[in-house]
This record gives C-alpha cells, sequence and structure tokens, in this order.
C-alpha cells in the first residue's frame, strides 16, 4: 500500500501544473545602505562569482544576501544549462545535497516541541531493529566476535542531530563496502525503497564508534527522516510538504520535480582534464561507493527521501527557511520553533568530539574565531555536495545564500569566500 502511494506520487510529479516560480514569495527587498551594507562592496560577490563563470570554474551561480530580514543582494551570473543556452535566473532550482540536513532537523525539533519524542529517547522506540547495535571493535579487543562488539549505550535522537551516533556514508573506507553490499545509498541516487526499508538495513551496520564518543559525519540524518515518520504518523515528504515548505511559502523546494519544473533545474558539470567544465551525463556516475545520478530528482523510480541529502530548492526558498531561523522560529506570521529551541539547535553541543568546527542539533556553528575567519562567533551554516551554501550570523542579523552545481568543486573558491565576502559588505 506505501509503496503505491509512492509511485502514484513519483507519477503525480511528472503530471500536476504549477504555479511559475514568480508566484513565490521571496524575503522583502530593500537597499543596501539602509541596512548598514554597502552597495560598492556587495559588488564584490558579483566580480567573485563572475570572474568564476569567464575562469570555467562555474557555469554560474545565484547568491543571495540579507540583513533585518530584508534582501540587499540577490544576482544571478552564468548559465544554468550552457548546452541548452539557459541562463541562470533567481528561479533556477538546485539540487542542495546536506542543506537538506538543517531542513530535517527543524522536523525533529517541531516533534520534540509537540512532545512527540525526546532528545533523549533512543532510536529503537521508532526504529525497533536499532535496539542492539553493534559497534567495531578496537584492535586488540578481546571481548570482540567477529571484529564486533556491543554498542554500550543506545543511539539516541540527540546523537543522530549531532552526528555522534556513530553512523557514517558510503565511502567509509572501514565499512562502506559493507553498506554498498546491503543497498543502502544516500539520496542522491534512484532508490526504490522506502526509508522504512533502508533503516532497516542500516541498523544492521556496525558503527564505526560507540554512540556519543566521537563526531562522524554520516546518514543519522537519513535515520531522523524515518524517525519523523513514525513519531507524526506521516509520511516524510508529506510532513515537510505540509508542516514547513506550504506555511513558509517555499513553493519550490521538495523531494522530486514536477515536469513543469524540470526545465528550471540547473544542469551539473565537472572539470575537465583541459582546465574547463564538462557536463555530466544522465545516468548513473562513479564507481564503488560514491555512486550519484544528477537526474534522480525527476527521473526513474525514486522513493527514498533522504533527509539528509535529498531536497531540491531555490535561493529564495531557502533564504526564507533561513531567515525563520534567524528570527527565532517565525516567519511572517508563522511560528514553527520556539526562539529557546532555535537557541538550543544554533548552540554547540559537540565540544572536542569535532575539532574543525562545533556543531549544534543540524548546524556548523562557529565557536572560536580562527585566524582570517570574517563571521561571529554563534554563527551557523552548511553546505552541500552539488556546491551549494548557507550561513546565519545572529549577533549580525544577517544571512546569505550561494547556490552552483558541480561535482567535484575542482578550483572553485566561491562557497569558501562567500560568508566573507557578504561580512565585508558591513559598513555600520
Amino acid at each position: 500500500m506505501v509503496r503505491s502511494r509512492c509511485v502514484l506520487l513519483c507519477a503525480l510529479a511528472v503530471l500536476i501544473a504549477v504555479a511559475p516560480w514568480a508566484s513565490a514569495q521571496g524575503l522583502p527587498k530593500t537597499s543596501p545602505k539602509s541596512i548598514g551594507l554597502s552597495q560598492e562592496r556587495l559588488d564584490r560577490i558579483t566580480a567573485v562569482m563572475q570572474e568564476h563563470v569567464d575562469n570555467g570554474r562555474l557555469a554560474g551561480a545565484v547568491a543571495m544576501v540579507a540583513r533585518e530580514g530584508k534582501v540587499a543582494y540577490f544576482q544571478n551570473v552564468g548559465m544554468q544549462d550552457r548546452e541548452k543556452n539557459v541562463e541562470m535566473s533567481p528561479g533556477t532550482i538546485f539540487r542542495i545535497a546536506s542543506m537538506s540536513k538543517a531542513i530535517t532537523s527543524v522536523a525533529v525539533m517541531m516533534l520534540y516541541e509537540e512532545g512527540k519524542l525526546q532528545l533523549k529517547d533512543p532510536v529503537s522506540k521508532f526504529i525497533p531493529e536499532f535496539a542492539e547495535v553493534k559497534v567495531l571493535a578496537a584492535s586488540g579487543d578481546a571481548s570482540a566476535q567477529d571484529g564486533l562488539v556491543l554498542a554500550k549505550r543506545p543511539i539516541t535522537i540527540r546523537h543522530l542531530l549531532t552526528h555522534t551516533s556513530g553512523l557514517t556514508y558510503q565511502w567509509n573506507d572501514r565499512v562502506g563496502a559493507r553498506y554498498a553490499e546491503a543497498g543502502i545509498t544516500h539520496g542522491l541516487i534512484q532508490d526504490p525503497d522506502l526509508l522504512a526499508d533502508d533503516m532497516k538495513k542500516l541498523a544492521q551496520m556496525p558503527l564505526v564508534h560507540q554512540p556519543g564518543e566521537a563526531f562522524t559525519y554520516g546518514l543519522s540524518t537519513d535515520v531522523l527522516g524515518r524517525v519523523v515518520e513514525v513519531a507524526s504518523g506521516m509520511p516524510f515528504d508529506e510532513f515537510l510538504r505540509t508542516r514547513i515548505f506550504k506555511p513558509l511559502k517555499m513553493n519550490d523546494t521538495g523531494f522530486r520535480l514536477p515536469a513543469s519544473k524540470v526545465p528550471r533545474l540547473a544542469a551539473v558539470y565537472a572539470p575537465d582534464p583541459n582546465g574547463g567544465l564538462m557536463r555530466l551525463p544522465d545516468g548513473v556516475l562513479g564507481e564503488g561507493p560514491m555512486k550519484a545520478s544528477v537526474t534522480y530528482p525527476y527521473e526513474g523510480t525514486h522513493c527514498y527521501c533522504s533527509g539528509g541529502g535529498g531536497l531540491c530548492s531555490t535561493v529564495p526558498d531557502y533564504g526564507r527557511f533561513i531567515q525563520m531561523m534567524l528570527n527565532g522560529g517565525e516567519l511572517d506570521g508563522v511560528r514553527l520553533l520556539s526562539r529557546k529551541t532555535v537557541e538550543m539547535m544554533t548552540t554547540d553541543q559537540v565540544g572536542e568530539l569535532n575539532r574543525d568546527t562545533g556543531f549544534g542539533l543540524g548546524f556548523g556553528v562557529t565557536r572560536n574565531l580562527r585566524e582570517g575567519e570574517s563571521t561571529s562567533v554563534g554563527a551557523y551554516r552548511w553546505g552541500g555536495y552539488w556546491y551549494t551554501t548557507f550561513f546565519i550570523d545572529p549577533a549580525e542579523k544577517m544571512i546569505g545564500v550561494c547556490m552552483a552545481q558541480i561535482s567535484s568543486s575542482g578550483k572553485a573558491t566561491l562557497n569558501d569566500q562567500f560568508e566573507a565576502l557578504a561580512h565585508q559588505a558591513i559598513v555600520d
């Protein structure tokens, strides 16, 4: 019955006509000067974007910067699809990959506020197969059987939100081959399985460390998608659509694109051996654990709604989502979270378990300014595999989103520069 629903939704996504992107409500616009930004300095973002296009590092990009809830900068440069001669536009749709994680984390915390789950709850309360997980044993551990030991403690919802569960991704050299053999995917390729199917498989995989004892970025957020389904009694994609996307007027965000929106999806490029770009072809790309497909948002049977990497969105849509976070959980009279919950989500929860950066409940967090870093302590952010990024800086009341589509990034540095370029425009 559930699988029939999935197939039906995939068919409907191809047939249903939708309103054009122009009908979506973005954030209000204002002059840079009125909110303490310099137009001349914001134009430096455009210059760097254009340089990337001119030098063949990117085909095109779209970027937005807002402060005090108003957009002061919004530019698109280059091409959405060079071969079809389609320019980048405000309504270009991008595969946002791991920027899906922030949205899934908000869904979980909405259920937390409703009392449908607690952060200390074991995952097995929602997915029973996680009741007796095993962990890769340390070298020389006399208690190990077949190289595995029992987990000292259950995986909790908090472990999933903070990526301290011990779950990893398919490219982990210790367990990646087991993931691949079990048919566990990562959201960037067509997968006919439902979340419920793949999470049962994942529960049988060994953890790479004891829950709560290290930070390992991985499929934890995909597991949270299934937790949302069980705790809410709704399919994950339906929960996101009705509880987050529709209230926030994120009209172009979702897992599957209807036929009318496919022409707005940006093509994906890769560096070519001659220093330019080549368009990635349709079909399965790559070998081993890092197989991916650029057509998963609209082609083939794809029922696996990856909360960690499966969504598509636009710069205006995602801008509305992160403005809601900056506002303490509310936008345009719609409240998804309380201010206190947002504060908890955006406070470092992992400490020295992750030396590179702080990490809250679904967001990377600046806990200390490093040399040459132009942001604020307490700012938070994340990015995506296909070359998308965002930041939220509460101290400066500023947000930014920048999206392109390339794999791998090659010589592109736009994402690394974007947050600093936005901050150097502050002049008040």
